[in-house]
């Protein structure tokens, strides 16, 4: 089996220490003690704009803005999982987080199936759920399995450290990082011995002509 298996773990926050990455820690904990390797990279206090469509990456082979988008690329290239977490704003993930998730699952070109996603929410009370199913789908469309916890992956609080209290919330995340550990140990095993998955010639159906 592959030595050294390696998780990116990107917080869409604005706080580097807030309820979110409460939540993370508990993950990064489980996943170090099963010798997984993390890499937390904050994007939620930075300027990331959206997407504009240009087609640039396709000549490029990366996004034409050079910011954390492009750094996080050969990263998670590199990883086996991959977690995105998210506090909710208005029911939905942050608007930093989903340009940065839109750039970088669109410019980045390289083969993400079987890499294993997890999604992680954290809200004052209501709207996780909403989020939680909007950042799964940036896995659903790329042949990524979903690692899945003992509920959904949610932790809630409202002032920074509140989730600390959260001590349902904390088993979640600690059962999703289990989960997700023995998913990307199976897919490794199994890549030895079965390869990944046959592709075929890609379809697209365009009803306006």
């Amino acid at each position: 089996m592959k030595e050294n298996l390696k998780v990116l773990m990107i917080n869409g926050s604005p706080k580097a220490n807030g309820n979110t990455a409460v939540a993370l820690k508990e993950m990064e904990n489980i996943f170090k003690e099963n010798g997984i390797e993390v890499e937390t990279v904050v994007i939620g206090n930075k300027a990331v704009r959206g997407c504009i469509a240009c087609g640039s990456c396709y000549e490029k082979g990366k996004c034409v803005f050079d910011d954390v988008v492009n750094e996080l690329a050969p990263k998670f290239e590199a990883a086996d999982g991959l977690v995105v977490a998210s506090p909710v704003y208005y029911a939905s993930a942050n608007a930093t987080l989903i340009a940065c998730l839109d750039r970088l699952f669109y410019s980045s070109h390289f083969d993400k199936t079987m890499k294993v996603g997890a999604s992680v929410v954290c809200a004052r009370r209501g709207g996780c759920s909403a989020t939680f199913d909007e950042l799964n789908k940036y896995f659903t469309i790329s042949g990524m399995p979903v690692a899945s916890s003992q509920y959904w992956n949610s932790i809630h609080g409202r002032t920074p450290g509140e989730a600390e209290q959260d001590g349902e919330g904390k088993q979640t995340m600690r059962a999703l990082a289990r989960n997700m550990t023995f998913l990307m140990k199976s897919i490794a095993l199994g890549k030895e011995q079965f390869g990944l998955p046959e592709k075929e010639e890609r379809i697209a159906t365009h009803f306006i002509r």
